[in-house]
């Protein structure tokens, strides 16, 4: 039976509280007792004092987040952030000129708390209220869903018997919040976890093209053009997740040389968001961190396409070795050069 997930309920709000947890409790619970699973639960404020407050009360269960901060802001909430249980931010970088600077908050990260590379990434034109961190960003109170539909795909036989049950879990779940107060919508992103049914390249790769195929077919387009068209109530970023190293299928590609950098951007720019969960040493040159970011806001601002970049490192591995993230959510490779 494929397995209907719902990957974050979000709460946006101006001012955090113990009531927005509630909240997200009883939303949870809501969709339980409709055969849905629910991953996580989050909450969205540029509040930070009120969001570092309320992360340092509760379990760390509750996933947090700054929303789009700029880069003064970022590096003065740094230490806060790195002493945080969970909570996420991005950096804008859609208009600022990018320097060394800049690609030095990220190695800082991985100097200090590595793990947190997890909860941090550069944006490029995002748009607000999606539910998905580290790219979330506030822009007026309310709720919005986003999920993990790859899972649906168990058991379809092709892309298209797929997302018709993409649609229908959409349409369900609209009816299901169509009366509850500030719904915002659906991000209706494919986020891919895991391998089998929940890997996005499996389900295209199942078709009978290799991943080399793949990339150069137009199957990652028809999906695009899907999940932006047929949504009931979309909201957020509403694109294609190549999350290299959460999608296990795509993370075995990235570590047999199928994934470098150029092939990430290739496909983002006609389907998906960016570099997203991407390996990088700890030796890696900050220079080069730059040259690519330099890229993506030019790409990101020609073509008014939502791009982000989150690097992850565990903080001890160098290029060519093998990682220990010590993440559920991250699948150990040997780390290329960028």
């Amino acid at each position: 039976m494929p397995q209907k997930i719902i990957r974050t309920i979000c709460i946006f709000t101006g001012k955090p509280s113990e009531q927005d947890v509630a909240r997200l409790v009883a939303l949870e619970e809501r969709f339980k007792s409709a055969g849905f699973a629910v991953q996580t639960r989050r909450l969205c404020s540029l509040d930070a004092q009120a969001v570092f407050d309320l992360d340092a009360a509760l379990d760390g269960t509750v996933f947090m987040s700054l929303g789009r901060l700029n880069f003064d802001r970022a590096s003065g909430n740094l230490d806060d952030f790195l002493a945080a249980k969970n909570v996420a931010f991005n950096v804008d970088l859609t208009d600022e000129p990018i320097t060394l600077d800049h690609a030095g908050l990220l190695f800082e990260i991985i100097a200090r708390n590595a793990g947190k590379t997890f909860s941090f990434a550069y944006t490029f034109n995002t748009p607000p209220s999606s539910p998905f961190f580290p790219s979330a960003d506030y822009a007026q109170d309310g709720v919005a869903i986003g999920l993990q539909p790859t899972d649906l795909s168990a058991g379809a036989g092709s892309i298209e018997a797929w997302l018709e049950r993409v649609r229908e879990t959409w349409f369900e779940i609209n009816a299901m919040l169509a009366g509850e107060a500030g719904y915002l919508g659906i991000d209706t992103s494919i986020a891919p976890l895991f391998d089998g049914p929940g890997s996005l390249l499996k389900i295209v790769t199942d078709t009978g093209l290799i991943f080399d195929e793949a990339v150069t077919s137009d199957a990652f387009m028809r999906i695009s053009r899907f999940i932006k068209s047929e949504g009931p109530r979309n909201t957020g970023l509403c694109g294609l997740m190549f999350p290299c190293l959460e999608d296990f299928e795509l993370a075995r590609e990235y570590e047999a040389g199928n994934f470098p950098i150029e092939r990430n951007l290739f496909l983002s720019l006609h389907s998906g968001l960016g570099i997203d969960a991407y390996p990088i040493g700890v030796d890696e040159r900050p220079e080069r961190v730059v040259q690519i970011l330099n890229l993506i806001q030019a790409l990101s601002n020609r073509y008014a396409k939502p791009l982000s970049v989150r690097f992850v490192s565990d903080g001890k591995a160098r290029i060519g070795e093998r990682s220990e993230f010590d993440n559920p959510y991250l699948k150990d490779i040997v780390i290329h050069p960028l």
